[in-house]
């Protein structure tokens, strides 16, 4: 079914379609759309407070995001405003949560988690996990502040890496070519922190969320040093490793709202990519043997539990930058490539619709389609019976003049995902630490909650 998406009961029509699900992942073709921000929010919004969602997870590091779980749950350690928390997101691209648009949602959620009390607040995390250094310097920290007697192994884990000077790069290159790395230092140190721990929380003896924090960042430093090993060799695994980190921790944290007292059946939003999001077994990224969050909880939580949510968009302009921690900048998305999705869904998707503008298509599921998304196999893609068709995908590096050469994943719309919102022209988000050279009013599209 498609709907106009500029009706006043569109996100009504969403919900509808989310029914009792706990996991709804909501995408985004660009890392730097306005739109696909603000409509991401005002969703999310509606899940927390008419279906009783239980915390945002979004593709960001961890111990940042930490940081605005913090603030949302009123502690006295944390940031005073929500621009001051979101402003100290400093690991490029800092414009991914360091933006304008988040301002509103971490505000939101700090007001509405007044009316909770402890153990029901709706929390916020970062499920990614770039965050090697990072994760361990906070590790460091709650050793020296809870127990000194872990701080040998922390010392022994961070030391390990200190000749690299906090480059990645630079130890995924050491580790390519000699046997020596630090596998051992960083499982030590997650085993020595867990084996200290296990009987504290079960006499409930420690604060949960506070160990919960610290655990989770001796993961992120178990995974992160197996990425950046991997990632020198250029192959999927490193992707698969990603995701999988991701989808684990999005696991984790469902079942540590589960298990507090106060929260029954959890639930969980994800904000990521649509090269996330989608369901990977319908697109050409299953042929490289990829896979990704959509695709893995669809197969764990199950097809009725998890609905995902692409975005999609035709023209405008979008926050990139033209390679890798170069500067951010505000650049032109052209008119989307002739026979794509995006171009289709702008000019001849379904003639009787020509007049809406803007798109919300509700994919239709029946026995057959079921049966499909809930197998396990991956060679539905090219099955003659589904229209494939290129969707395009905006990273943070993007050049405009490479798009006939690459930015479009091969799609079965229908099965990639179960909801899909169409805008057709977008506008770049606003940085926090940049000054954008021109104002604007709120984009037409902007979901007012009407």
């Amino acid at each position: 079914m498609i709907y106009d998406l500029d009706n006043t009961d569109k996100i009504d029509i969403i919900l509808d379609r989310i029914g009792e699900a706990n996991c709804v992942l909501l995408g985004e073709a660009s890392h730097g759309t306005s739109e696909f921000y603000l409509w991401r929010a005002e969703i999310s919004k509606r899940l927390i407070s008419e279906k009783g969602f239980s915390f945002v997870a979004v593709e960001g590091d961890w111990p940042d995001c930490y940081k605005v779980n913090q603030y949302i749950k009123d502690n006295p350690e944390s940031y005073s405003t929500a621009s001051q928390v979101l402003f100290s997101f400093n690991r490029w691209p800092t414009w991914m949560w360091a933006n304008k648009e988040m301002i509103e949602l971490v505000e939101w959620l700090e007001d509405y988690n007044k009316l909770l009390t402890d153990g029901t607040k709706v929390g916020f995390y970062g499920l990614d996990l770039y965050s090697l250094w990072e994760s361990m310097e906070e590790i460091i920290r709650y050793v020296k502040r809870v127990d000194p007697t872990l701080l040998r192994n922390a010392i022994r884990a961070y030391n390990c890496f200190e000749p690299y000077n906090k480059e990645v790069e630079a130890y995924a290159r050491a580790t390519a070519f000699v046997p020596k790395n630090c596998e051992q230092e960083v499982i030590e140190l997650l085993v020595a922190l867990r084996n200290k721990y296990s009987l504290a929380i079960n006499e409930k003896s420690v604060n949960t969320e506070d160990y919960f924090n610290v655990e989770q960042n001796a993961i992120t430093v178990v995974d992160a040093e197996n990425y950046y090993r991997t990632m020198i060799k250029g192959d999927v695994n490193s992707w698969n490793l990603r995701d999988t980190h991701m989808t684990n921790t999005l696991q984790r944290l469902l079942n540590y709202y589960g298990n507090q007292s106060r929260v029954q059946n959890p639930k969980a939003i994800i904000w990521a990519h649509n090269t996330h999001v989608g369901d990977a077994r319908f697109t050409d990224m299953s042929l490289s043997g990829m896979t990704n969050i959509g695709q893995m909880m669809r197969e764990r939580n199950g097809i009725h539990n998890t609905v995902l949510v692409g975005f999609s968009t035709y023209e405008g302009t979008v926050i990139a930058a033209e390679e890798w921690g170069a500067k951010m900048e505000i650049i032109n998305v052209p008119a989307a490539r002739e026979g794509s999705w995006d171009y289709m869904l702008h000019h001849e998707y379904d003639d009787s619709k020509k007049n809406i503008k803007n798109r919300l298509l509700v994919f239709e599921r029946n026995d057959v389609v079921n049966t499909i998304l809930d197998s396990k196999k991956d060679d539905f893609l090219y099955d003659e019976s589904f229209e494939n068709r290129g969707q395009r995908a905006i990273g943070v590096v993007y050049n405009p003049k490479y798009e006939r050469f690459g930015n479009y994943v091969p799609t079965v719309l229908p099965l990639r995902y179960d909801l899909l919102l169409f805008i057709d022209s977008t506008n770049a988000l606003y940085p926090l630490h940049i000054k954008q050279v021109k104002d604007k009013d709120l984009p037409d599209t902007f979901p007012r909650g009407e």
